[in-house]
């Protein structure tokens, strides 16, 4: 069973950065994809961006194209979301994903997610 662990949420002003982690620990690593995904109260879990084992294939959601990017370090088990020019509409409980397929371009077969992490953007 693959565990996951949200790390580097906060409070960020409009046009700031943050970096999120999520360590991963447990089962097969290299057998999955890893995603990012957003929530705000009252509505449904967002796909944000997700990578392949190998790191050569990413997919982002329209959103944050151009501002986000994805990343993982397989040697620490760690995946990052760096977030760039962040938008108070980006404010979100942040959550990463372990998967193992893409079906449409989008993330299939969750196998664990992770309890997830505040990113609050001020205006």
């Amino acid at each position: 069973q693959v565990q996951l662990v949200e790390s580097g949420g906060g409070l960020v002003q409009a046009g700031g950065s943050l970096r999120l982690s999520c360590a991963v620990s447990g089962g097969t690593v290299s057998s999955y994809f890893m995603a990012w995904f957003r929530q705000t109260p009252g509505k449904e879990r967002d796909f944000v961006a997700t990578i392949n084992w190998t790191g050569d294939t990413t997919r982002y959601a329209d959103s944050v194209k151009g501002r986000f990017a994805i990343s993982r370090d397989n040697a620490k088990n760690t995946v990052y979301l760096q977030m760039n020019s962040l938008k108070p509409e980006d404010t979100a409980v942040y959550y990463c994903a372990a998967h193992r397929i893409l079906i449409g371009g989008r993330p299939a077969g969750f196998a664990s997610w992770g309890q997830g992490t505040q990113v609050t953007v001020s205006s």
